[in-house]
């Protein structure tokens, strides 16, 4: 995979912990990232990652569907980061497996238009509702 290095500026004077747990499916959710295919769509989303400054945390990618647990800097929107997964890995997986397309996805794209989106943090809601709540108390 060519990408150039587009990893986003170092936020110096801000310190962020936002975590998505992002899961999509490909289009008619065929059972297809098995061995090869799973490995190197594997591969394409490290890269991917790397490339535009989002920290991979874990993946699991199932026969059907792909779970990724992703940090990104503020500056960053969900739906950029799901886009940019989305659209490079599908280029790079067809480039790399051609017949694919033929067989399973008739010219259309690989993934479905629909994808899941939920944030994480270190601590809970109720945590921060409290500690705000208690700001004059200090």
């Amino acid at each position: 995979m060519s990408l150039k290095n587009t990893k986003n500026k170092i936020i110096t004077h801000s310190k962020y912990n936002i975590n998505y747990h992002i899961i999509f499916c490909p289009k008619y959710r065929h059972n297809i990232f098995k061995d090869e295919l799973e490995y190197e769509l594997s591969k394409c989303f490290k890269v991917i990652c790397y490339c535009y400054g989002y920290e991979l945390i874990e993946q699991e990618i199932m026969p059907d569907h792909v779970h990724l647990f992703i940090s990104a800097p503020p500056t960053v929107a969900p739906v950029d980061i799901v886009r940019k997964l989305k659209s490079i890995s599908a280029n790079e997986i067809f480039k790399g497996f051609p017949n694919l397309k033929k067989s399973k996805f008739w010219g259309s794209g690989l993934w479905s238009r629909g994808y899941y989106v939920g944030t994480a943090g270190t601590v809970s809601s109720e945590t921060i509702q409290k500690y705000i709540q208690n700001q004059k108390n200090v």
